[in-house]
């Protein structure tokens, strides 16, 4: 037996009874004529002590050669601890030891196994196992483990089914590219790594199965941006004879849950917004609404004097920064420059004081007078005391980047609490989206799913202003899911694809098996995923996914603990009929 209790559960009830436990060496302090061994596992540390009097010589001589990370086995008896950690759960004991076993040595750690440690984050990749072994890691494992047992939890309730669905899938376009497998018993044949098991679970409810999910990894292979992965986890569900009110409601219940299971939150109903009042209101479709600075559209206000700038600008946009006014000039100055970088790319950026005796104080005084900077006061809510801060020119763009300074004041100004939560839904999405490369319209989700009803008709005059029958749940500035009512007629579906720029040919190719299940009864049918890391995230107060993921890659795409990708030897390209093409660096 290596134990018979964990190093988290001894407590002044079990003293004078004797235990074996096993761990890790934590910290070591030797005073010659005693030692003390702070013992760590997966429930927490254990204090032990040897001394000359009440232990062995031998196993004192052992205790003293201990080092860091070693992993040993100990016997002995719990007693009161003469000097009680109240910051410990087992801090009232301590393991008086009479028999120590080093199970394994081990070679001093490249980083600190402490909360607060001193290995650079690329290091702790390197040396994941170990960094798992810290508090902040493990606790997040953990946490995932949670949340997804109440996600299954929940949806079984619910009459869901868990289904399995395929890896070694038939690439399709979705977006992204696809991870691509060779097949060895079809030379010059790739099988790809689902983005989503979308066809899947839509064959499943052409099968009957009527309620399904599954937590499923994706595969994307796109150019990652900051805490993306190349690899991620879905919860991914489809429902049949459903409209969006269903979908709506049934998902809502399952966020509902998780924020008063996990974090004790009660919140009854999520506001709904459109796609266009989100873009009009915040610049983006996934508004963070913990904090207000709502947009305020000023071309009414702003394009009648001299001032070019304005004038010649698509639109005109401007925030109210509460309590701004007491910024000095060298802080609005770097908002200047902040909106100036690259990242950004705005020209530059006007701003207007709203001092405490209503009157104001702008960059742009000589073009514009009180009575226009009261309006542009009453157009973004500003309040005296207040910093107005403008943006102008290109629509799309100058949203984006008002979108983008808006969340870097919010965060300087603390803002964002992360133990607050502000769930939102996003509806009506346009159901297509001009590429200018390519010259033609792409599914803004993908090419299943189904416009509003009634607007079916408008995809033949003006497909750029049809909605979709799509939806998006936000939870404090993230999207943590979407999904739409899908098509689940033939004739539709083949509309669709001919306005996404397919041939009947093409089409056939890509999607004729799901073409053809419609011919046998499909009945109506919608669905959602959650992004399993990004809402396990921010239920526990993060904004970054990498610590609630076991063994992460890097910003790279790479996996630096196992060196992977790496190159396979000639045979097994021989055998797959593969011949690389190198290129220069």
């Amino acid at each position: 037996m290596f134990r018979s209790h964990n190093c988290g559960e001894l407590r002044a009830s079990h003293i004078n009874t004797e235990v074996t436990l096993s761990g890790w060496v934590q910290k070591v302090r030797d005073k010659g004529f005693m030692v003390w061994v702070d013992l760590r596992d997966r429930y927490g540390i254990t204090q032990l002590i040897l001394d000359e009097e009440r232990t062995p010589e031998s196993i004192m001589e052992k205790a003293q050669k201990l080092g860091r990370e070693f992993v040993i086995q100990v016997t002995g008896t719990v007693i009161e601890r003469s000097s009680k950690n109240p910051n410990l759960a087992t801090g009232d004991i301590e393991i008086l030891v009479k028999e120590l076993t080093i199970l394994n040595q081990a070679n001093l750690p490249p980083f600190t196994i402490e909360d607060e440690t001193d290995g650079g984050e690329e290091l702790r990749m390197k040396y994941r196992y170990l960094d798992i072994r810290r508090n902040p890691v493990k606790n997040s494992l953990i946490f995932r483990h949670k949340v997804s047992q109440e996600v299954r939890n929940y949806l079984s309730k619910e009459g869901f089914i868990e289904v399995e669905t395929p890896y070694l899938i038939k690439s399709t376009p979705e977006g992204a590219r696809d991870f691509v497998v060779p097949s060895r018993m079809n030379p010059g044949e790739f099988y790809a790594l689902p983005q989503s098991p979308q066809t899947f679970k839509q064959l499943l409810m052409v099968g009957g199965m009527d309620k399904y999910f599954q937590i499923v990894k994706c595969f994307r292979d796109e150019d990652l941006r900051a805490d993306r992965q190349p690899e991620f986890t879905q919860i991914d569900c489809e429902m049949a004879f459903v409209e969006q009110e269903d979908i709506l409601d049934a998902f809502e219940g399952l966020t509902r849950h998780l924020l008063k299971e996990i974090n004790g939150i009660e919140i009854n109903k999520f506001p709904r917004m459109t796609y266009d009042e989100a873009m009009k209101k915040y610049g983006n479709d996934k508004p963070d609404i913990r904090f207000g600075m709502e947009f305020g559209e000023l071309n009414e206000v702003s394009q009648h004097k001299d001032f070019n700038v304005f004038n010649q600008a698509e639109l005109v946009v401007g925030i109210a920064v509460p309590n701004g006014n007491s910024y000095t000039r060298k802080e609005i100055d770097k908002l200047i420059d902040w909106v100036k970088r690259p990242q950004i790319g705005a020209l530059g950026m006007v701003y207007c004081r709203y001092n405490e005796d209503r009157t104001f104080k702008s960059s742009v005084d000589k073009f514009y007078d009180e009575t226009d900077f009261e309006q542009w006061a009453q157009l973004t809510g500003a309040k005296p005391g207040d910093l107005i801060c403008i943006l102008s020119g290109d629509k799309n763009k100058v949203r984006a980047q008002m979108s983008a300074l808006r969340m870097e004041l919010a965060e300087q100004l603390g803002l964002r609490n992360p133990k607050e939560f502000a769930p939102l839904w996003v509806v009506d999405f346009p159901l297509l989206e001009w590429d200018e490369e390519t010259e033609r319209f792409h599914a803004m989700h993908h090419p299943f799913t189904s416009p509003k009803p009634g607007q079916l008709e408008l995809l033949k005059t003006k497909p750029g202003e049809v909605k979709a029958n799509a939806y998006d749940l936000v939870l404090n500035g993230n999207e943590i899911g979407g999904g739409s009512i899908r098509i689940h007629d033939k004739k539709t579906q083949s509309l669709m694809f001919d306005y996404l720029g397919f041939t009947e040919e093409e089409a056939k190719a890509q999607f004729g098996f799901l073409m053809n299940a419609f011919e046998y009864g499909a009945p109506p049918h919608g669905g959602l995923a959650f992004g399993l890391d990004r809402l396990v995230a921010i239920l526990g107060g993060q904004e970054t996914i990498r610590d609630f993921i076991a063994f992460p890659k890097n910003n790279a795409g790479r996996d630096v603990m196992i060196d992977a990708p790496a190159p396979i030897d000639n045979m097994q390209l021989e055998e797959l009929s593969l011949k690389v093409k190198h290129h220069e660096k």
